[in-house]
């Protein structure tokens, strides 16, 4: 277990208003992880809520303007996002009831459905980037380069040993939507 009084501030202690010690440095960070993850979570859906849509719908567009022209399959989306979404067709067909995707059947295989955002879903692209691009300098603007590189590496190690792997959330590579 961690000592505490020396320099450190057991803040999430006393935010959650705790009164016992955490039973390890473990539970300790991982609740921190997790309240943190909310916090950024919140901060970024008040940014998006101006719009009408959710940060979920938000990285599905970014995704696909990035798939341009081509599109994607509900299963290629799903592979890129940045957070899981167990219902990735129900996520489409909302933002196809807002006019910000069109679906189309794969021309070489007729099983296969492509995704391409719409001229709609670019243009609230567009308006939304000025106000998203300065998202991460607002979150995370107060930490310095080096303390944000030690937070990837931190937390990319922390993500390996989740058992989720095939949604490659831990692939940056993966990544063309981005954040959001």
């Amino acid at each position: 277990m961690r000592a505490e009084g020396k320099g450190t501030v057991a803040s999430l202690k006393i935010e959650i208003e705790q009164q016992i010690p955490f039973g390890s440095a473990e539970e300790e960070a991982l609740l921190n992880l997790v309240r943190t993850s909310d916090c950024v979570t919140r901060t970024l859906q008040r940014k998006i809520r101006p719009w009408g849509i959710t940060a979920t719908q938000y990285n599905v567009l970014r995704i696909l303007r990035g798939a341009q022209p081509a599109g994607l399959t509900c299963s290629e989306i799903g592979r890129r996002m940045v957070t899981a979404e167990p219902d990735i067709t129900r996520l489409l067909g909302r933002l196809k009831a807002l006019k910000l995707i069109r679906q189309q059947q794969d021309r070489q295989d007729h099983r296969m459905v492509r995704t391409q955002i719409s001229e709609a879903g670019l243009k609230l692209l567009a308006e939304m980037d000025p106000v998203m691009a300065r998202a991460p300098q607002e979150v995370l603007g107060h930490m310095s380069p080096a303390d944000l590189e030690i937070l990837i590496r931190l937390l990319e190690r922390a993500r390996q040993q989740c058992g989720d792997a095939s949604n490659n959330v831990g692939n940056r590579k993966n990544q063309a939507g981005g954040p959001g």
